[in-house]
């Protein structure tokens, strides 16, 4: 049975970089943590929820995959029942990928899309028929540096996130007036994680020099937008490091 009295923030895409980081800090300001991957991730999510209950939040995990319509509908009708009120959800996936167009297939455009895009959409979409009703609640979208411009060799990932961006726009405009807070944040610039230490030789170094941009600073500022007044909501931030070149 659902938790009276406390929210539930859903986290969609929890990795071990912003995702974690959005989930520990949500938990921290007292939301009941719930946290997506693929089933093929489950026992890495289920390792993170059981820190963040030992640090004195709840948390759950869900093996699910973001990009079946079925299983995502299931998802908040589960959390709505079982867990509490959704009152943020944070769609998290990136699906960054680097391909020359001419060796993009239509498999690889499409799974991207599907991730990064298709997604989102299924996401937006539930959140809006949960929090509709109640007239509140607050959804964001993670963007990267492809939601705005694309570069050579990123036509699947950028295609992805302008399509996202929209997205994320469009329910802006449809929900807003009804209570609900959707916001779009552009990370514009590498992120702490496993791909830049596996990756760059430098990365701790660039990181403490301020040049990376650290996970829990992104989710910071997603705490943030979900605390705004309704008379002041940010649709779209950005967040770069300050050597990042724009």
């Amino acid at each position: 049975m659902a938790e009276q009295g406390k929210g539930a923030c859903l986290v969609v895409g929890a990795g071990d970089g912003v995702g974690a980081a959005v989930a520990r800090a949500f938990a921290r300001e007292g939301l009941i943590v719930c946290m997506t991957r693929r089933e093929r991730h489950l026992k890495e999510l289920q390792a993170l929820a059981a820190e963040i209950t030992e640090a004195g939040g709840r948390a759950e995990a869900y093996g699910v995959d973001a990009r079946d319509e079925a299983q995502m509908v299931a998802l908040f009708a589960r959390i709505e029942a079982e867990v509490a009120q959704l009152d943020v959800v944070v769609f998290n996936i990136g699906a960054n990928v680097r391909f020359s167009v001419t060796d993009t297939t239509s498999r690889v455009y499409t799974k991207v899309w599907e991730m990064a895009a298709f997604a989102g959409f299924l996401t937006g979409r539930e959140a809006a028929r949960v929090m509709r009703p109640r007239g509140r609640g607050t959804v964001i979208f993670t963007g990267a540096t492809a939601s705005l411009r694309g570069r050579a060799d990123f036509s699947a990932f950028a295609g992805a996130k302008h399509a996202l961006r929209a997205l994320a726009q469009s329910l802006a405009r449809e929900m807003g007036p009804e209570g609900i807070h959707v916001a779009h944040v552009v990370v514009d610039g590498m992120i702490d994680g496993t791909f830049a230490r596996t990756n760059f030789a430098d990365t701790a170094e660039r990181l403490a020099r301020g040049e990376i941009v650290e996970p829990a600073e992104i989710a910071r500022a997603y705490v943030y937008l979900h605390g705004q007044a309704r008379c002041a909501w940010t649709h779209e931030m950005d967040l770069r490091p300050w050597r990042e070149v724009w």
